[in-house]
């Protein structure tokens, strides 16, 4: 009998153990493949070692407890080149601080999938393309800054289903179409919405092509 128990009880602890190794390798690799897309020339993240499984160790990057990366923060870093859909696999992301860069191409999709974001800043970088719809999946957001960019389309009418949304901003972008008034839209100052002219609510920011 006792033979049996362990054979029962040791399988459940070696899970409980190896799983917190496995997130934060899994969340390393994907910090890694952020790396290899950017140009970092004042090197702020020479600390951030492939051979190390442990990310939390890196600058600018904070974990919790149980060794889960919960913040990055890279804004005023100098650093360009793109973002991937690796982003997305950061699951217990709270807040993504990107802000004034030179960080250009498409906002990844796949950053919607981060379900426990709350502050997401990209606020002052190059990016071009559309607002993700994928942004109604971060029921948990409440900071949205995208101001300062090259966005283009119309701000997505999903984003309303965001009830705990704060602070959004998106003006100087390229953005047209309507701005949304239902949900917490229509009580974000208007200057949060300035794109190509000034605007009130229910108006054209520009007819989209």
């Amino acid at each position: 009998m006792a033979h049996r128990f362990l054979l029962l009880v040791v399988p459940a602890y070696l899970l409980l153990s190896v799983s917190p190794t496995l997130s934060t390798n899994s969340e390393g690799n994907a910090l890694n493949a952020l790396r290899s897309r950017l140009s970092d020339p004042t090197n702020v993240l020479q600390s951030w070692d492939p051979t190390l499984v442990n990310p939390c160790t890196w600058f600018h990057v904070t974990c919790d407890s149980n060794n889960h990366v919960i913040r990055l923060d890279l804004g005023n870093s100098n650093i360009s080149g793109t973002l991937g859909s690796e982003l997305g696999e950061l699951q217990h992301l709270q807040y993504l601080e990107l802000y004034r860069n030179n960080i250009g191409g498409k906002i990844p999709k796949e950053l919607g999938n981060l379900k426990n974001l709350l502050s997401m800043d990209l606020y002052g970088n190059r990016f071009q393309g559309e607002i993700p719809k994928s942004f109604a999946k971060l029921k948990s957001l409440k900071f949205l800054r995208l101001n300062n960019n090259m966005l283009t389309g119309s701000i997505p009418r999903e984003l309303a289903s965001l009830s705990n949304l704060k602070v959004f901003d998106v003006s100087n972008n390229d953005l047209c179409g309507t701005i949304p008034i239902d949900g917490p839209f229509g009580s974000f100052p208007i200057e949060r919405y300035h794109n190509s002219f000034p605007l009130p609510f229910e108006v054209l920011l520009g007819i989209c092509n």
